[in-house]
């Protein structure tokens, strides 16, 4: 019998005691087992702060200096953990690859796509001549559709999609034995990444590589994957094969996490009431439009200043009181269009109606004044919460721009807030954002949108970045708030699973502009633009339960 390529044996991994109270280890990871054999690949799900990601890293040794950890992790049947230095390094990228959830945290902004890839050649391989180098890293660029006309390109010149195809390129230069891939498509839109992962992982199979999958997508764990372990506080809960586990679990978190994920997919929005007819937003020809100039060597060579049309010409009414799903690909000029509605970028051209006011028209004084009626919540909601302020501070602090009421009202609409978004205020209100977990987070920036009683919310991928329960929990909250406060929502998503459980109605978009608008369940069911149903067939879906 061939023994695994990765073998981890009761496996405990504790982070750095940061405070001077009790000296406690809490273990991030605990007493932890399983085998991962070549060309396998399996999944690693479980809700924010269970440890995927903790365990990920530890195979390969990305810990925190002074982490505790106990246990073994065998690669071909050597210690990872005695591993010296200069083993190390060798053991990373020639033996086992990373793939980050956000590849800008691999890339470095100030370095063209080609030059990654021959530092990351050369640094293993120094025989490789420059121009070898550049052959196998043009190869490989194109195994995940990256184009050689882009090799001097710099990584703002990327859509988000492509930039994580340049990170699994650099995962994949040097041939790894095995992969971790860490939440590689959460940022991503279905049809990028469906392709992916179908390139990802038919990629690995071919090569007899293996994948470690950390992910939250059990629609997507279950199409592409063989083996699943459920984690949960750290521990190890349940493992099997993918359907087993997916459609008869034991434990009692691999139920609810499942129940949780099959209600998203088979759950269909209701129908918006006869009555919201009233357009609360009215875009009216609005263009957004980007010129990219050449630089010197291209305008010596001929070459032309490039438009990019981010927003073309684009119609759309949104009515009071319902939720307008926004769903189109990486680029297609989504988060543009609502940083055009903020008026954050002014519009090239077109209107932006909102109250029976055209927003392009205001100055930016006016448009401070409107701001308290439209809000955001963005995807990352750590991103979006100063570190240094407390819960309260941050919430409070959208009241205090817009002058919205004294110490003591603030204090208590606040709190008032954080009951209701489900936080205790006595627990939460002087706590800091790294003491939360991601759902948490994202309940204070949804407390935070809606502290200055908004009349429209934009809603940026707000549940992309949470696992399936947590997910679930944050949408069944959003459509609270929306019939307690009488809110319209413009929700932007590439997850159509989210689209489906919440909206009213759905409007794709594709190059800049709306392909197709029509009610959710009449898009789900009979679709009629070409792209909308591509969009549809990429879709990760869960089977139904028999």
């Amino acid at each position: 019998m061939n023994s695994p390529l990765l073998e981890i044996k009761n496996l405990k991994v504790a982070y750095p005691v940061t405070n001077y109270g009790e000296d406690k280890k809490t273990w991030a990871v605990n007493d932890v087992s399983f085998n991962l054999d070549k060309g396998e690949i399996m999944a690693l799900v479980g809700e924010s702060g269970c440890g995927k990601s903790t365990l990920g890293r530890s195979v390969m040794r990305l810990l925190p200096h002074e982490s505790t950890i106990e246990g073994s992790a065998n690669f071909q049947g050597k210690d990872i953990f005695s591993f010296d230095s200069q083993a190390m390094r060798k053991f990373r990228g020639e033996a086992v690859a990373l793939i980050f959830q956000d590849p800008m945290t691999r890339l470095d902004p100030l370095m063209t796509i080609g030059d990654h890839c021959i530092e990351t050649l050369k640094a293993h391989q120094p025989q490789l001549s420059t121009k070898e180098a550049k052959q196998k890293a043009l190869s490989t660029l194109e195994t995940v559709k990256i184009l050689p006309e882009r090799f001097n390109q710099y990584p703002h010149e990327f859509s988000g999609g492509m930039r994580q195809r340049v990170a699994i390129a650099l995962a994949l230069l040097l041939e790894p034995k095995l992969i971790v891939a860490d939440e590689p498509t959460t940022s991503l839109d279905v049809t990028i990444a469906s392709e992916i992962l179908a390139e990802l992982t038919s990629f690995c199979r071919d090569r007899e590589m293996a994948l470690l999958l950390i992910s939250h997508d059990l629609a997507m764990v279950g199409k592409y994957c063989d083996r699943i372990g459920v984690m949960y506080q750290g521990e190890m809960v349940e493992t099997g094969k993918v359907d087993d586990v997916m459609y008869s679990p034991h434990h009692e978190y691999s139920k609810s996490l499942l129940d949780a994920a099959f209600h998203l997919h088979h759950t269909t929005a209701s129908q918006p009431p006869e009555a919201k007819t009233t357009p609360l937003l009215q875009l009216k020809n609005l263009k957004q439009y980007y010129t990219l100039e050449a630089n010197f060597i291209e305008q010596i060579l001929g070459k032309k200043s490039q438009t990019i049309k981010a927003v073309d010409d684009l119609n759309l009414d949104i009515k009071q009181g319902e939720i307008l799903g926004l769903v189109g690909e990486s680029g297609c000029g989504k988060s543009t269009l609502s940083r055009t509605i903020l008026q954050l970028i002014r519009a090239t051209s077109g209107q932006v109606q909102f109250l029976d006011q055209d927003l392009t028209t205001l100055t930016e004084k006016e448009i401070r004044g409107l701001r308290k009626e439209i809000q955001m919540i963005f995807q990352d909601p750590h991103a979006c919460l100063n570190p240094m302020m407390t819960i309260g501070e941050s919430i409070t602090e959208p009241l205090l721009i817009h002058q919205m009421g004294n110490k003591q009202e603030n204090r208590e609409r606040v709190e008032k807030m954080l009951n209701r978004v489900g936080l205790n205020p006595q627990e939460y209100y002087n706590r800091y954002p790294k003491e939360l977990s991601g759902g948490q987070q994202q309940r204070v920036a949804i407390a935070r949108a809606l502290i200055t009683n908004p009349k429209l919310v934009i809603c940026d991928e707000p549940v992309s970045m949470l696992d399936a329960t947590v997910q679930a929990q944050v949408l069944d909250l959003i459509l609270e708030l929306k019939a307690e406060f009488n809110l319209t929502y413009l929700f932007i998503t590439h997850d159509l699973s989210v689209a489906k459980f919440l909206c009213d109605r759905i409007a794709v978009m594709n190059g800049g502009k709306i392909v197709e608008l029509e009610e959710t369940e009449s898009i789900f069911k009979n679709p009629q633009h070409p792209y909308t149903k591509t969009l549809l067939a990429s879709a990760f879906t869960l089977k139904m339960r028999s």
